[in-house]
């Protein structure tokens, strides 16, 4: 663990790996131990007093309706749920995934309480693991690891990326291509820029596209991103020049295991904001830096960028990049993602 602001990457991969294998850790110097990876064992090895409260995100309580929260307030903001005879290992499982709320009537009554400083940085870190943003805390067993908010935000920091390989990859819609790869040490995501023709002076035509693996490889209907991908690579094509980033933030930064929760609770009939929220995350975890590193990277500061989305404009800017056109990027919607499309328009401010 980083014993200064600086932080250490390392630390913060010990940890996520620790968190997925079920194993106790200290956040801030307080033990947790992660409801989704926890088993009867553990949490008795971890907790032998039964005393750990749960720790959950404050848009996760506000969905239990367990505290007072107004709409504005950050859902990533920590609540604990203090320890009750009635709270066992199923009753915090049930505090945590909202796919049981149907089917698991809290039992209650729960209490909330002030959680300790710092803890934050836990519901940061179980989105990082892609695991439900809910720990067991405060026990006394031991912990495998040791992890600050600092180690947290060097593990994501843009300017540790690099550039890994290069080589030419001809695609379907555009055969003179090149794949640039990009990783970071301590970090399994690994980033691809796509650069399609030669430059020519002018600043490319840039699509930031986030990893979706049900509408990129699948083909799911529920999203437009696999439109979107073919389209970009068409549209930059027919330019002459630009890059396609294709950036490892699957689910709006939450990954794919919790992508596919926010599925379910879309089944259910929630839009994909708040099935976001229900689960304990943000509306968008995305970090639109990594896309700024990756194009300078590439010797390109200065942009045109094909989205709909401000918040990719404003991102890059903020990192630096110059956005000095916005060129939509509109596509026909279909029987399936009419709902998604007119959340992203009328909830997330995307501009059709």
């Amino acid at each position: 663990m980083s014993g200064d602001d600086t932080g250490d990457a390392k630390a913060a991969a010990r940890a996520i790996d620790a968190l997925r294998r079920g194993w106790a850790i200290e956040v801030e110097g307080v033990g947790v131990l992660a409801v989704e990876t926890a088993d009867a064992a553990r949490l008795a090895a971890f907790d032998p007093e039964g005393q750990a409260g749960v720790l959950i995100s404050a848009g996760r309580a506000a969905t239990l309706k367990l505290v007072n929260q107004l709409a504005a307030a950050d859902p990533e903001e920590p609540v604990l749920v203090e320890r009750a005879p009635w709270l066992d290992l199923a009753g915090a499982v049930a505090l945590a995934d909202p796919a049981l709320d149907l089917a698991t009537p809290l039992k209650g009554p729960f209490r909330t309480v002030a959680a300790p400083a710092g803890l934050a940085a836990a519901l940061r870190l179980a989105r990082i693991a892609g695991l439900l943003p809910a720990f067991f805390v405060g026990g006394t067993g031991a912990t495998e690891a040791r992890v600050t908010a600092a180690d947290l935000d060097a593990q994501v920091d843009p300017a540790r990326l690099v550039l890994a390989t290069r080589a030419r990859l001809p695609v379907d819609g555009a055969e003179q291509a090149e794949i640039v790869a990009f990783r970071a040490p301590d970090s399994t995501d690994e980033h691809v820029a796509l650069l399609i023709g030669q430059p020519n002076g002018a600043p490319p035509l840039v699509r930031l596209h986030s990893e979706c693996l049900t509408g990129d490889v699948l083909g799911s209907l529920k999203c437009d991103c696999g439109p979107q991908l073919q389209a970009a690579i068409a549209a930059i094509a027919h330019e002459g020049w630009g890059i396609l980033l294709y950036l490892r933030q699957e689910g709006r930064g939450i990954g794919l295991v919790n992508k596919l929760r926010a599925y379910r609770l879309q089944d259910q009939g929630f839009d994909t904001v708040d099935a976001n929220v229900r689960l304990g995350f943000a509306v968008d975890a995305r970090d639109f830096g990594v896309a700024a590193r990756m194009l300078r990277l590439l010797d390109q500061e200065r942009v045109r960028l094909l989205t709909n989305n401000p918040a990719k404009v404003a991102g890059l800017a903020a990192a630096g990049v110059e956005v000095v056109e916005r060129v939509p990027h509109v596509l026909p919607p279909n029987p399936h993602n009419e709902r998604y499309l007119a959340t992203k328009r009328d909830r997330t401010g995307h501009q059709f």
